[in-house]
């Protein structure tokens, strides 16, 4: 039978298993948006197919005897119907809106140790605490800071002061929690620059949930796949690299496969660009733009962000 000209040769199977391979936290939408930015274009259903062609899934779990025997079957995870939404956050530009959150990192003494003093002194050496400014408009970490211990209000002001003089200007609301830190001072130093402090809803999960998506990002893809350091310097280095790596070169899903970086300059996002078509015989429009002929042999090169093997770097190159 002849080959239909939209299936993609075997070498782009292979580059979407080695890469999963590589990396097995990388997710179907991610090695798609990945792959883009290097110029192949793949969809993400297609990347699924080809990394479950050969995976074998469970089985269903057989129903309890005495539901199955009642006819009675798993009930639905239950909706909270009556749970009030938060309020939409509506950024018209880059450093318009800021999110600003704390978080704890244990290290190697830290909290996975049962007993006293470690399962409850939440500072150094047992833990670090990071905080992260994300600009809601792109989503980009324009500022974070390590501290030895909770910081004061004094300290998160001081902190974003600094933040404040990097990017040339002051947003124009800031949205926190409402942890002890955002209290007088933090009020107080707002007021003073125009800055209009907005809060989320008290014991309510989500209220910020964006720069939580970020720490959760922070921790899962970068500080929990290294030995937390226990000196300062080393751990503003390793927080510092991340950081850089997500604004520049992880593809953000909200933001259609571009990073934080190319919304925030304005640029033209790499997924957007000239591409490679692998199929010799696929009717690709703009033919012109092609980095390369159809049908061109590609092989998956892999860097790593300042040489950690945890935060990879995507390209492709013409096979020899």
């Amino acid at each position: 039978m002849p080959t239909p000209v939209n299936r993609f040769p075997s070498f782009v199977r292979q580059i979407v298993e080695r890469l999963k391979a590589a990396f097995p936290a990388l997710g179907t939408l991610r090695i798609a948006n990945m792959l883009a930015r290097a110029g192949l274009h793949v969809a993400r259903s297609t990347v699924r197919r080809f990394l479950e062609a050969h995976a074998h899934p469970p089985s269903p779990a057989a129903p309890h005897p005495a539901n199955a025997a009642h006819g009675l079957l798993p009930a639905p995870a239950a909706v909270g119907s009556g749970s009030s939404r938060s309020p939409r956050i509506i950024s018209r530009g880059p450093n318009h809106t800021w999110l600003v959150d704390l978080t704890i990192v244990p290290t190697a003494a830290g909290f996975w140790v049962p007993w006293l003093p470690n399962a409850l002194l939440q500072r150094w050496p047992f833990c670090w605490w990071v905080a992260v400014v994300i600009d809601h408009f792109s989503r980009k970490a324009v500022g974070h800071a390590t501290f030895k211990k909770q910081p004061t209000g004094k300290e998160l002001c001081a902190f974003l002061g600094r933040v404040v003089r990097n990017v040339g200007r002051p947003p124009k609301y800031i949205i926190t929690d409402q942890g002890a830190q955002f209290a007088t001072a933090y009020r107080a130093w707002c007021a003073s620059r125009g800055i209009r402090p907005r809060f989320g809803a008290l014991g309510r999960h989500g209220s910020i949930a964006l720069v939580e998506r970020f720490i959760r990002s922070l921790k899962d893809e970068g500080l929990r796949r290294v030995l937390v350091p226990f000196r300062l310097s080393m751990m503003q280095v390793e927080v510092a690299s991340f950081v850089d790596w997500y604004n520049t070169s992880r593809p953000h899903m909200a933001l259609g496969g571009a990073t934080p970086t190319e919304v925030y300059r304005g640029r033209r996002p790499a997924n957007t660009g000239p591409r490679f078509e692998t199929r010799a015989r696929y009717p690709a429009r703009g033919r012109g733009k092609l980095r390369a002929p159809q049908g061109t042999p590609l092989r998956l090169c892999i860097g790593y962000h300042e040489g950690r093997r945890h935060l990879p770097v995507v390209r492709l190159r013409k096979a020899a």
